[in-house]
């Protein structure tokens, strides 16, 4: 655990910002023609979530013509903001209907998002996205205790081991109080706030996601594949999911 610790600490903390570059957008593009695909035992294609082999929890149907991927990180105020503002609509008009599906991949940039990131894998594809939109939905009340925590207990996360530094940090912010809340016991959190495996998997996908795609920063999506420019608004991803759907 100590070596992929390290690695997370040159990489993910250097390497990549939240994204301030949103650029300009609307949500014009081509009409939407393709007609719905039915889910299985006429249900929502939203309520199948399934883990990728990268890592990532996949929503809606495996086989949808337009796959899109997200790069995000639990204390990225664009991640949240593009949770308020798009979650709904992507999930309401594409991924519900079979034309998208949608793939969260965590980017962690520091110790605080790595906490983040365990306890909203913490009880798998059952509960990952509630979790991750109750944690965006809350990021500044629990960011908030993190800056006002005492400095000395900040400190001390450096002489922690990676298991008691996340499960401090967990503490300092209210996170396991909130996962409480949310169906995910304190043993269970403390469990996976130590998930050695979960931890190394977090470090891989920051590393895939670096040198395969070269991430310019949070949030960043892919489209069938390919990383798509100035994305980091829903007014700016909608017209490229439609361009994909028509193509």
């Amino acid at each position: 655990m100590k070596t992929s610790y390290l690695i997370l600490a040159s990489a993910a903390l250097l390497a990549t910002a939240c994204n301030a570059e949103k650029g300009a957008g609307n949500s014009t593009g081509p009409e939407v023609t393709a007609a719905p695909v039915a889910a299985p035992n006429n249900g929502d294609w939203s309520t199948i979530v399934t883990k990728t082999p990268e890592g990532g929890f996949m929503m809606g149907n495996p086989n949808a013509k337009v796959k899109l991927v997200e790069f995000g990180s639990m204390t990225c105020p664009h991640c949240a903001e593009f949770e308020e503002r798009g979650a709904k609509p992507l999930i309401d008009n594409y991924v519900k209907k079979g034309l998208v599906s949608y793939e969260f991949r965590n980017f962690v940039r520091d110790p605080y998002d790595v906490a983040a990131s365990l306890l909203a894998r913490c009880g798998g594809e059952a509960s990952f996205f509630g979790l991750t939109r109750g944690l965006y939905a809350d990021q500044r009340d629990w960011i908030g205790k993190i800056q006002a925590a005492d400095p000395a207990k900040v400190q001390g996360l450096q002489t922690m081991t990676p298991a008691q530094q996340f499960s401090t940090i967990a503490d300092i912010a209210g996170l396991k109080q909130f996962a409480a809340m949310r169906g995910v016991p304190r043993a269970k959190a403390d469990a996976c706030l130590a998930n050695e495996s979960e931890i190394n998997q977090l470090v891989q996908m920051n590393s895939d996601a670096a040198s395969t795609y070269n991430i310019p920063g949070t949030p960043s999506f892919l489209i069938n594949g390919t990383l798509v420019d100035q994305t980091a608004a829903w007014d700016q991803l909608e017209p490229k999911i439609k361009e994909a759907l028509a193509s």
